[in-house]
């Protein structure tokens, strides 16, 4: 099943957001290789596609997961929570609608 994981940044964390990022994405693109990553990416802080200094809110993954408990255990495993990123993370059973 699919899985949405919503993560909310503490402000100003765009420092450590960037020094975990590799970290970060060699998970997703492990998701990816494995066929179980529909998408993924962060929230700009503000109305850009690049917000600079400004940095992200957060983030959005929808991967699937052989169970709730498996989703969640993964987003607690992501280096932006072990590195201060998040204040808070959710995850939630999602269902693909469109495009078919």
């Amino acid at each position: 099943m699919w899985y949405a994981i919503v993560g909310e940044d503490v402000s100003g964390s765009l420092e450590q957001r960037l020094a975990a990022r590799p970290a970060h994405l060699a998970r997703l693109q492990a998701l990816q290789a494995e066929g179980r990553l529909l998408l993924a990416g962060p929230f700009p802080a503000i109305d850009s596609p690049d917000p600079g200094p400004a940095g992200f809110s957060g983030s959005l993954i929808v991967a699937e997961f052989p169970s709730l408990d498996d989703a969640r255990a993964w987003a607690d495993a992501d280096p932006y929570v072990a590195a201060g990123v998040y204040a808070k993370v959710v995850v939630k059973p999602f269902k693909k609608a469109l495009p078919a």
